[in-house]
């Protein structure tokens, strides 16, 4: 799905492709929040002798936050990395089969992450593990990442859907 496409689109796809791309900006806008962050930190350090404190925490934190962001709208656009020197002498029906293999696997994938990772921030919570520097819980940041992969889940099941249908009109 295009951006073009997105924003004609209504109904359940419309919506999930808005929600995934605003998804994908605030990632962006918090990289750029770290980015300027580190940037403070480094001036602090340089001209005053005082880096930020726990700029590191926050960037750890930040930039796993904002990668897992990304995912979904790179699964809904077409965006994630493929091998095109499998498929450059595939017919169209063929790399139509091996798209939608690749959304099967994209919504397994989050699937068994959403799990995974659900566990795992109970797990950080109940042991109250903190950063170092700032005591920020890291289960915080776990939230925002669950939320990545359902959306994940989302886009991959919109991709699934579409590919089947371009699949089966040959």
């Amino acid at each position: 799905m295009t951006t073009e496409m997105q924003a004609g689109s209504s109904g359940f796809a419309g919506t999930a492709g808005r929600l995934i791309t605003g998804w994908a900006l605030l990632g962006g806008l918090l990289l750029l929040l770290v980015v300027t962050v580190n940037m403070v930190s480094i001036i602090g350090s340089n001209f005053f002798g005082e880096p930020f404190p726990g700029d590191f925490e926050l960037t750890e934190m930040g930039v796993a936050v904002a990668v897992f962001s990304f995912l979904p709208y790179c699964q809904l656009v077409g965006a994630n990395v493929s091998a095109d020197i499998f498929t450059s002498g595939a017919s169209k029906r063929m790399i139509a089969f091996f798209t939608l293999l690749g959304s099967l696997v994209a919504l397994g994938f989050a699937i068994l992450l959403i799990w995974r990772m659900y566990f795992g921030m109970l797990d950080q919570k109940e042991y109250d593990y903190t950063t170092t520097i700032l005591q920020i819980p890291h289960w915080i940041a776990f939230i925002p990442i669950l939320i990545s992969l359902a959306l994940l889940a989302v886009a991959a099941l919109l991709t699934l859907l579409r590919d089947a249908s371009i699949l089966s009109k040959g």
